[in-house]
């Protein structure tokens, strides 16, 4: 440890403390390459995946396994983030090798699973995969049914399911077994999946992953009688575990039972505060459970239309780790309110500890600020914003939204096309400008191109697709035109996208069918101006 290292390190440790996790975790990678130990790589590893730096987290994750390839964590580590980005040369037999050197094969063979499982091309995945474990299989049979679980990522959901079948049958009492029975199951026969789920609990009642599974899925498909009564099973099975208790009120919560979701939290919030009175704090989670039990009383206030009484639960939580986001959440109520006062001290008293929290402060603020119709003030915090916190794409962004709704194209176009400039992969920003020119109908070549720039970059985006839509609409391409909005109203039934595929169908000829579209969007969103402006234009009431 020599004083300019040391120097290094702790330069790099101030700016991960103030939230420059990309900058620290750069620092960190360089001391790493000078000095090739894998403690730094790890770190610098670590740092960028907090980050969302996967670049640099793949350089360091590469690092790490080329000075310790005896740890067994950083080979998977830089594995994962190789099959992430598409890097499959070698993979098949560094999983191999992997394999064969572990003492647990099965272990060794579900974390082969979930490494080629970041490949996006899943058949690509499956392939890596079958080639690692082929020798495996041929002296092991039984641990194929892991592997075969990998169709599934295929795409090939009755075969996964038919695996499923075989690995239970291998190990009746198999949680993950039953698991993966549920999931693919929910794929191809769903009644038959949850009775097998059901039944696979009721045998094995100590099973709570299954069941906490179970009780989501019969919720996600409404049944929440169902769900509910499997909850208060398990509850009865295992009275000591009080996230049951959390997971009922979740229930209740989404079958719209509020005043029994309410009642269960706060009995799990009188629970977690004895246990918080009686545990150090860093030896329990009392404090982050009943901080989430809050945020959901929370959600529940908003939903009724007590924002006073959501207001106060927030104010209640004293879990610093949720502090940034629960003063914003604050402000927004007050804003809702229609109290830019108390919105603005708010944010006021929040101090930021990144450029990062700057900017969603000022961003939180000036949305405050265009909801309230004060599009003056919510330009004039993000232009101080823009200026206070250099290169900030999302503050760009916003801004640029603000002028166009102003009616000051120039400052929008200039603000989008610097956005473009400091994130060139961000569709929106394509979208929005491209939208623009096509909405006016102007410079409609330069239109197309931002718009196949977009789309190339998010190809089911449903807002991108709407502006594809409008464009060609624009051209004149009527029956491309409409094929784009459809697409777009399937994946968002808003009011906007019915104002344009209703006016496409106008223009074919087809006035019942842009009557009823318009009909069925306005019962949704009657105050909408696009849409109420289109019709206006056409004539219906």
């Amino acid at each position: 440890m020599t004083p300019e290292l040391l120097y290094r390190l702790m330069v790099a440790e101030f700016a991960v403390q103030r939230g420059e996790l990309d900058l620290g975790a750069e620092l960190l990678l360089r001391a790493a390459r000078d000095t090739s130990d894998p403690r730094l790589a790890k770190r610098a590893f670590q740092l960028s995946m907090v980050g969302r730096n996967f670049a640099l987290a793949n350089q360091a994750a590469q690092l790490w396994a080329l000075v310790a390839p005896n740890d067994p964590e950083a080979v998977a580590s830089s594995l994962a983030l190789s099959a992430s980005s598409g890097q499959t040369a070698g993979l098949s037999a560094a999983l191999w090798k992997r394999i064969e050197n572990a003492e647990d094969k099965d272990l060794a063979i579900g974390q082969a699973a979930a490494i080629v499982g970041k490949l996006s091309d899943k058949r690509a995945a499956f392939e890596v995969l079958n080639a690692a474990l082929r020798a495996l299989c041929a002296i092991f049979p039984s641990r194929t049914w892991p592997w075969r679980m990998r169709h599934w990522a295929a795409q090939d959901a009755e075969r996964a399911l038919v695996n499923a079948r075989r690995a239970q049958e291998l190990d009746p009492s198999s949680e993950q077994a039953a698991q993966r029975l549920l999931e693919y199951g929910l794929k191809v026969d769903p009644a038959a999946a949850l009775a097998s789920a059901q039944a696979f609990v009721a045998r094995y009642p100590q099973t709570e992953r299954l069941g906490a599974l179970l009780v989501s899925r019969l919720a996600e498909r409404g049944d929440y009688t169902g769900a509910l009564a499997l909850v208060q099973q398990m509850r009865r099975n295992t009275p000591e575990n009080f996230d049951l208790q959390f997971t009922e009120a979740e229930v209740n919560f989404r079958a719209g039972r509020l005043d029994a979701a309410k009642a269960l939290l706060n009995d799990y919030i009188t629970v977690q505060t004895q246990r918080r009175l009686s545990l150090d704090d860093k030896a329990s989670d009392a404090m982050a459970d009943a901080s989430d039990a809050r945020l959901m009383l929370v959600r529940i206030a908003e939903q009724e239309g007590k924002l006073h009484e959501a207001i106060e639960q927030l104010k209640r939580i004293d879990e610093p780790a949720l502090e940034f986001q629960v003063r914003v959440h604050e402000a927004t109520l007050y804003g809702r309110l229609g109290d830019l006062v108390a919105a603005r001290k708010t944010i006021e008293s929040i101090t930021p500890q990144s450029d990062n929290e700057r900017a969603v402060l000022a961003m939180s603020l000036a949305s405050i600020y265009r909801d309230a119709g004060r599009t003056d003030l919510a330009i004039q915090t993000l232009a101080k914003a823009n200026t206070a916190v250099a290169d900030s794409a999302e503050i760009k962004y916003d801004l640029a939204m603000l002028y166009e709704r102003q009616g000051n194209f120039q400052a929008f176009e200039r603000l989008m096309r610097e956005v473009m400039a400091l994130r060139p992969d961000d569709a929106n920003a394509y979208n929005s400008l491209g939208y623009t020119f096509a909405d006016q109908n102007i410079r409609l070549d330069e239109a197309q191109r931002l718009l196949e720039q977009a789309l190339s970059l998010e190809p089911d985006n449903p807002y991108i697709l709407d502006s594809v839509g409008w464009y060609l609409y624009r051209t004149g391409d009527y029956e491309s035109a409409a094929e784009y909005l459809e697409r777009s109203y399937k994946k968002l039934p808003a009011a906007d996208v019915a104002a344009h595929l209703g006016e496409v169908y106008w223009a074919m000829g087809r006035k019942e069918d842009a009557r009823k579209i318009w009909a069925e969007a306005l019962k949704k969103d009657p105050g909408n101006d696009v849409l109420v402006k289109t019709m206006q234009r056409f004539g219906v009431k």
